[in-house]
C-alpha cells in the first residue's frame, strides 16, 4: 500500500480528527506527544540493559549483551497498521492494540545469554511481561529464529503517567544475521518468495542454528569460560 492511499484512507475513515485545520493540529500535537512517550519507554528499556552491561563489567564477568539498538516505528507504518486490523486512528488503539510501535534489539553471543539476559530484565519490579513468544524452541515456519518479548514501562510526565509497550528482540548474533539478510531479500513487501529461494533460506537457518548449539558447546568446553545457564523454564 503506498503512502497516498494510506493518507487517503486515514483521513477518510477518521473524519473526526481532520474536520478542520484545529483538528488537525490538535491530532498532530497528541501524535507527537505519544511518540515522546514512546520513545522516553525506549530510553527507560536501554538504560536497564546498559546498567546490566556495567554491571558485568564491574564483576568481571563476560558480558552477555553484544548490541543493543531501538526505533519507532514510522507514522505510516502505524497508520497502515491500524488499517489492516481495521482499528481507527486514536491514540487508545496505539498505545492498547499496536505493541511494536517501540522496538528494542539486543543479540548475544551465546543462545544462553539471550535467555540470561531476558530473565534479568523480567525480574524487574517496573517492567510488566505482556506476552512472551519464544522462536528459538519453536522457530517460524521461514527458519526464522528469535525471543520476542512485549513488556510495558510506566512513563512519567509533568501531568500524566501512560503505561508504555515495548516489543524486545532478544537474539544471537548468527540469528540476527539470517534475519537482517532475509529481510533484505523481502525487498519489496508484496513480493512473493519463489518456493526453492524460501526452502533454501529456511535450509540456512538450520545451519545456523545447529552452529550456534556447536559455539556453546565449545565455549562450555573452556576452562573459566562463563556460560550462564539456560533459563527459558523460569521465564513464563
Amino acid at each position: 500500500m503506498n503512502q497516498e492511499l494510506i493518507l487517503r484512507n486515514t483521513v477518510r475513515d477518521n473524519k473526526e480528527l481532520f474536520s478542520s485545520p484545529q483538528a488537525i493540529i490538535d491530532t498532530a500535537m497528541e501524535f507527537q506527544q505519544l511518540l515522546m512517550l514512546y520513545e522516553s519507554g525506549i530510553k527507560q528499556i536501554v538504560t536497564k540493559f546498559e546498567i546490566l552491561e556495567d554491571e558485568f563489567q564491574s564483576k568481571h564477568e563476560r558480558n552477555p549483551i553484544e548490541t543493543i539498538t531501538s526505533r519507532i516505528k514510522e507514522p505510516m507504518s502505524i497508520a497502515e497498521k491500524l488499517q489492516r486490523k481495521g482499528l481507527a486512528f486514536t491514540m487508545d488503539n496505539m498505545v492498547n492494540k499496536l505493541y511494536d510501535i517501540a522496538g528494542i534489539r539486543v543479540t548475544c553471543p551465546f543462545i544462553s545469554d539471550v535467555y540470561r539476559v531476558t530473565q534479568m530484565l523480567l525480574k524487574q519490579d517496573d517492567i510488566t511481561l505482556i506476552e512472551l513468544k519464544d522462536y528459538i524452541k519453536h522457530p517460524k515456519e521461514s527458519g526464522y529464529r528469535s525471543l520476542h518479548v512485549i513488556v510495558k514501562v510506566g512513563v512519567y510526565f509533568s501531568d500524566q503517567k501512560r503505561e508504555i509497550p515495548v516489543e524486545i528482540q532478544i537474539r544471537t548474533i548468527a540469528m540476527d544475521f539470517w534475519a537482517s539478510l532475509e529481510h533484505q531479500l523481502h525487498y519489496k513487501k508484496d513480493y512473493a518468495m519463489p518456493a526453492n529461494i524460501s526452502k533454501e533460506l529456511h535450509s540456512i537457518a538450520e545451519a545456523i542454528a545447529r552452529n550456534d548449539e556447536r559455539m556453546q558447546n565449545l565455549a562450555k568446553n573452556i576452562p573459566g569460560f562463563k556460560v550462564y545457564d539456560e533459563v527459558e523454564e523460569s521465564l513464563s
